[in-house]
């Protein structure tokens, strides 16, 4: 089964406030040498996954560039990190390579070298088409910045691009939002992710909300409701605009879904380097996969601490079937399931669907179990149900 390949790039020009990442601000005198932990890391990669206990089949066919935003690196640095990955794996002709981007950070010569690198799919992080959203949580840089980058990116070619949008930012009102998602839909981008504000302990931003304080904005974040509403209209909007949710953050027009992605949701291998990247392969001596995970911080990945390491049986992998299929749209076949895990063993969660079912979480039609709009919205409740 082909492989995907997913390159961490934790540097960023601001930490934004909303972020629960292992991302930050660095100097760029750290950039060279993680660089060249990278490219030592994916050199190595046969010979970690024979120690980590996983196999390494087939071609690559899907390739990530997340961060952080991996467009602060030079260019020559950038270029050192593709030349790497074709010297040693078999990339496919038509591999999707996606790279994230923040806007602003697509000057002439790094879209050409994108291009020059075999890039074909571009995701920008824009979260918001509304400057003084856009300015609360620390991004740098306005609308007019990122309809340039669009219309820059397509003159080079690329015009498989992303749009992520977030509900939920301060100062975030109805028409705002919809603001936002006319925006979207009139720069005629053929994908688009819409996340709920996270509000945790994890950011700057979550923890200010949760104290009730007003840095960062804080008390002018709309409540749960008000965020849960602004997701429904994006639904409605992006699935009336032909760009159709299929998956809970993620919308597409036809073809254009997100091969990399697909690969967690549907369990395919999948092998990541850097700072907190995480790595899903078929295990070698059993039924089973193997998954494995590099230090989520810049100081220990650099020294080389170990990776972490868990054997996901074939009960676990059931599990995650079912959390990680449920997440798109076309849900879980359960005759699917019976074929892969047995049918005693899928039966034995036949209680719990019927359960979420009644609750209106969960519709069922024949095999085929999916969510619920509003089961979308209460998604981690659902998924408890499951582990």
């Amino acid at each position: 089964m082909p492989l995907g390949l997913y390159i961490s790039v934790p540097f960023c020009r601001t930490k934004c406030t909303y972020c629960n990442f292992a991302s930050d601000v660095f100097s760029r005198a750290v950039f060279d040498k993680y660089v060249a932990r990278l490219c030592n890391e994916i050199a190595a990669a046969e010979q970690t996954a024979a120690q980590m206990g996983g196999r390494l089949d087939g071609t690559v066919d899907s390739v990530y560039f997340g961060g952080g935003t991996p467009t602060v690196l030079d260019v020559t640095q950038l270029e050192r990190v593709f030349v790497t990955i074709r010297q040693n794996v078999d990339v496919h002709a038509d591999a999707e390579i996606t790279v994230e981007c923040a806007p602003g950070t697509l000057s002439d010569s790094m879209i050409a070298a994108l291009v020059g690198c075999g890039v074909n799919r571009i995701s920008l992080g824009v979260q918001s088409f509304v400057d003084r959203e856009a300015a609360s949580v620390g991004r740098l840089y306005k609308r007019d910045v990122v309809l340039d980058d669009i219309a820059r990116l397509r003159s080079a070619g690329i015009s498989n691009i992303n749009v992520d949008l977030i509900a939920g930012l301060p100062h975030q009102t109805r028409e705002s939002w919809r603001h936002s998602l006319d925006e979207l839909i009139a720069c005629g981008v053929p994908h688009a992710s819409v996340y709920m504000l996270e509000v945790d302990e994890d950011s700057r931003l979550g923890r200010e909300v949760i104290a009730g304080g007003q840095k960062y904005h804080a008390h002018f974040v709309p409540d749960e409701d008000l965020t849960a509403d602004f997701y429904e209209v994006a639904c409605e909007r992006l699935n009336a605009a032909g760009i159709h949710q299929y998956e809970i953050s993620n919308f597409a027009r036809a073809g254009f879904e997100s091969r990399h992605n697909l690969k967690y949701w549907t369990r395919q291998p999948y092998l990541g380097f850097g700072v907190d990247a995480h790595s899903m392969l078929p295990a070698t001596d059993a039924n089973s996969a193997v998954r494995f995970s590099n230090p989520d911080s810049l100081e220990k990945h650099v020294a080389g601490e170990a990776k972490t390491r868990s054997i996901i049986d074939p009960e676990f992998a059931l599990q995650e079937a079912f959390f990680l299929g449920l997440r798109m749209n076309c849900g879980v076949s359960l005759d699917e399931l019976a074929h892969r895990f047995s049918e005693s063993v899928v039966g034995s969660y036949a209680d719990g669907i019927a359960d979420l079912v009644a609750a209106g979480l969960l519709t069922r039609e024949n095999d085929a179990v999916r969510l619920t709009p509003r089961g979308r919205l209460l998604s981690n409740e659902v998924f408890e149900r499951f582990i």
